[in-house]
């Protein structure tokens, strides 16, 4: 297999991993904790999944060929939680944006990965694209995996390794992203 297609399996696997475990976390969590904000100035899972949907979609669609910033994403807006903003009609944007990243890497050649894109006017290396969006996914797991677990509390069932089952895990010869 040639290096740049093992690059791209690679990365497709480690966003769909970091997909994979935000909607396990997010399975977890009521209606009334998917909307919740910890505290004054926070985010809600809604909100953040919002806001990450938005962004994979505008960055990945037409990735190649147009700035990823696109003129129609209403950046802010992301970060409010309107009347029309159901938990089904969330978790489709979600996906939608999902799907724009999970499509555009998929369709790209060795080629492409020397060519050059632009975020916000900046222009970037496709690399640098693909590690800052992984980057800002993971970033935004991170954050939506550990609100689940606040919104969940003793209910809450370990989608890593649970506490104090390394060992355990490690002779069973499982893997984990963690």
């Amino acid at each position: 297999m040639p290096l740049w297609n093992a690059y791209l399996g690679d990365i497709i696997f480690t966003f769909a991993k970091h997909k994979d475990l935000a909607e396990k976390a997010v399975r977890q969590v009521d209606d009334e904790g998917f909307f919740k904000k910890p505290g004054e100035g926070s985010n809600s899972i809604a909100v953040i999944m919002k806001h990450l949907g938005g962004n994979l979609l505008s960055r990945w669609t037409d990735f190649l060929t147009t700035d990823g910033e696109k003129p129609g994403r209403d950046r802010d807006a992301e970060f409010v939680i309107g009347p029309e903003d159901s938990r089904e009609h969330l978790l489709t944007a979600w996906n939608a944006g999902w799907t724009a990243l999970l499509e555009s890497l998929a369709g790209l050649g060795e080629a492409d990965l020397a060519k050059t894109v632009t975020i916000r006017g900046e222009v970037h290396s496709v690399f640098q694209a693909i590690h800052r969006s992984l980057s800002h996914t993971a970033y935004h797991t991170g954050q939506i995996i550990y609100l689940a677990r606040l919104m969940t509390k003793e209910d809450w069932e370990w989608i890593t390794i649970p506490p104090g089952q390394s060992k355990q895990f490690r002779i069973q010869g499982k893997k984990y992203l963690q």
